[in-house]
């Protein structure tokens, strides 16, 4: 599966801690405990977002997302910092951070609009329930905003936006948002959105080395290298397409469509990789069933029926020929085994 530095997690939790937030019962369901985590870990994508799904149901604070802005440190981003500070000027670091997206902490999908007198920096987000949508926008847009000014500090210019566009409806606490970004908001917009006045895009950087510069694309490209090893499958991306899914999970012609392909091609290019749609299934469902049994009270009728399963029976048949047990006797069993 696709993983991650662990360091845009622990930034997030660390964040809300200190915001009062209590993150550690969700973590402690997943075995982790944030005073013991190991910066250099890495950690996978899906079971990241699972975490921060559960933790956005159980805070009290609705602006929490928003305030973990400030906790994402500038050299967490290491090479890719340096990157940014040793290009040419601002409109260079956009697409530099555009092109290495995968080295940040970002969901979103980033990208650049360039217009004739103003432009802006752009965050797609994933499609994910209300509260875990709205606290992962705030966070990643606050970040986005915290690193923009960490830029603008190290440069000597500004970087204000003439406007924040926010991809949910107007909320109650919209005032602060103004009050954070120091600028007017936009509610309701389709993404996520940092308007900036074209000449800013040009200002120099009176950091830029040419030297410098390569060497550190060199260390980028190449941690770009080692994530698509990762990713170089189609198996990989069905995969993880169908552990994000909080639903039965899809037939083929389904999952074909969102790849673009037709469901023949789909099972053709699985064969060829070793593998079948019929069996990433099973392992999908295998890996939500250890969740489900682990983490949650759900009876085994429910999870059954949650993983499309038209019987308990079929389930239980199924977990045993994973597992070599029932799923009573995994759910009773201790977490390290």
């Amino acid at each position: 599966m696709t993983s991650r530095s662990i360091l845009g997690l622990m930034y997030t939790m660390q964040g809300l801690r200190a915001l009062g937030e209590d993150p550690a019962p969700v973590l402690a369901r997943y075995g982790l405990d944030l005073d013991r985590l190991d910066p250099a870990a890495r950690i996978d994508r899906s079971l990241e977002l699972r975490i921060h799904a559960e933790v956005a149901e159980h805070l009290r604070d609705p602006l929490a997302g928003l305030k973990t802005g400030r906790f994402f440190g500038f050299a967490g981003y290491g090479p890719l910092a340096m990157l940014l500070l040793t290009c040419a000027d601002v409109r260079d670091a956009f697409r530099i951070g555009v092109h290495y997206q995968r080295l940040t902490y970002l969901y979103s999908t980033l990208s650049l609009e360039e217009g004739a007198t103003q432009s802006a920096l752009c965050l797609t987000p994933l499609p994910l329930p209300r509260r875990a949508f709205r606290f992962r926008v705030d966070g990643e847009m606050a970040g986005t905003y915290k690193l923009m000014m960490d830029i603008q500090a190290s440069i000597g210019a500004a970087l204000q936006p003439l406007r924040v566009d926010m991809p949910y409806p107007r909320p109650p606490e919209a005032q602060k948002y103004e009050a954070h970004f120091g600028c007017p908001v936009r509610w309701g917009e389709a993404q996520g959105r940092f308007w900036l006045r074209n000449e800013h895009l040009s200002v120099r950087f009176p950091s830029h080395d040419p030297a410098a510069h390569a060497l550190y694309r060199g260390l980028c490209e190449q941690a770009l290298v080692d994530q698509q090893k990762e990713l170089d499958t189609l198996a990989t991306k069905v995969l993880l397409h169908l552990e994000l899914l909080d639903e039965r999970m899809p037939g083929a012609e389904r999952v074909a469509r969102f790849f673009g392909l037709a469901e023949r091609s789909l099972r053709r290019r699985l064969a060829e990789e070793g593998t079948s749609f019929r069996a990433l299934v099973a392992d999908a469902r295998y890996r939500k069933a250890r969740h489900l049994l682990r983490h949650t009270a759900l009876s085994v009728e429910t999870i059954a029926e949650r993983l499309g399963y038209a019987e308990p029976a079929a389930f239980i048949h199924a977990f045993q020929r994973w597992s070599g047990r029932s799923p009573q006797r995994y759910r009773a069993s201790p977490a390290d085994e």
